[in-house]
């Protein structure tokens, strides 16, 4: 004879379980809830009304979580028909999604020998395993870049206290406007006039790395420019013990004027980063965001640059210093790490 009420009996570690639960599939998020309901003191047959199940039913997975815990409210193998392709469908398909190639469902077809299922069953074994999207240019890379970046955190390590470090780098913007896809209405699409004739402006700059201060100028991309920035460089703090420049592997930062700007000034010290490797650069994400800003945006060559000096005017040292996000860069120890947990 069955008990008139079955309740359920968790531990903290279970209950948490459960409610982990409550983030799965649609049939386990039910199990779950009715097991949660019975901890909270109701019995079967009042669960049974609420989520609109037989009451045997509750009593079933709450005698099923009793015996197996929340393991047990999984769905338990059961026979069926095999499904289409075989078990080692999906294996073959990763196999081939490994190599490299412009893999579409015909080609995997062709591929996997033409199995006896259709393109579209075929399509939903893709699926399991794969998503459609593009793949994404990365630099080649530097071998010895392990090596240049421990160099680089070594001689960081070694600096006096309240060295100036900054980050510097350069980027292009256009007068031919660069265009993201964007929320449009329904009606109509939007349309960005051309200029014409393009132009490019290059954009210097450097981030320090603890106050969040940012330099930059606007020319050309030449030693001449790089050297300009590096006189701001040095006068923007002038009370540091030493001014750090990490820049890239650009050929205007090894021009002779360069060096000899540098070997003329002992406190001023110009390190390089590894080869084909941008993002070790925390300045890159500052460009990023920049040209974030002047998206899908048609103007003339001076409000082009106009845009280019409003970014910079509406962003304060601290909002430029989140953006590039400088204790991600390897570059850095973990001294140069911020915790901004402590605010909230």
């Amino acid at each position: 004879m069955r008990p008139p009420c079955v309740y359920a009996n968790a531990s903290a570690a279970e209950h948490e379980r459960l409610r982990a639960l409550l983030r799965g599939r649609g049939r386990t998020v039910v199990r779950a809830v009715m097991v949660l309901l019975s901890l909270h003191g109701l019995s079967p047959a009042q669960i049974a009304v609420l989520v609109e199940y037989d009451p045997a039913t509750v009593r079933r997975w709450i005698g099923r979580f009793n015996a197996c815990g929340a393991a047990g409210l999984a769905d338990r193998p059961r026979s069926g028909r095999p499904r289409l392709g075989g078990r080692r469908l999906p294996a073959r398909i990763t196999a081939l999604l490994e190599r490299p190639g412009p893999w579409t469902v015909p080609r995997l077809h062709r591929y996997l020998r033409r199995p006896r299922i259709s393109r579209r069953t075929l399509y939903r074994r893709v699926r399991q395993v794969a998503v459609w999207r593009r793949p994404r240019l990365v630099a080649r890379g530097d071998p010895a870049r392990t090596a240049v970046v421990a160099a680089i955190v070594k001689r960081l390590r070694l600096l006096p206290p309240a060295t100036a470090v900054w980050t510097a780098d350069e980027t292009h913007v256009h007068l031919l406007p660069h265009l993201r896809s964007s929320w449009t209405t329904l009606a109509q699409r939007p349309q960005i006039a051309t200029p014409g004739k393009n132009r490019q402006l290059t954009v210097l700059g450097a981030l320090e790395v603890t106050t969040g201060a940012f330099r930059y100028r606007l020319g050309r991309r030449c030693a001449a420019g790089f050297l300009a920035l590096l006189q701001q460089l040095v006068t923007a703090l002038p009370t540091a013990p030493a001014v750090v420049v990490l820049c890239d592997n650009d050929s205007i930062h090894h021009a002779r004027v360069v060096r000899e700007f540098v070997a003329a000034r002992p406190g001023l010290h110009l390190w390089y980063g590894a080869r084909y490797s941008p993002h070790d650069n925390p300045t890159e994400r500052v460009w990023a965001a920049l040209k974030a800003f002047l998206v899908n945006t048609a103007t003339t060559w001076p409000g082009r640059r106009r845009q280019v000096h409003a970014f910079f005017r509406a962003r304060s040292p601290g909002q430029l210093l989140t953006t590039a996000a400088p204790w991600t860069s390897p570059w850095f120890p973990t001294s140069y790490r911020q915790n901004f947990w402590k605010g909230a």
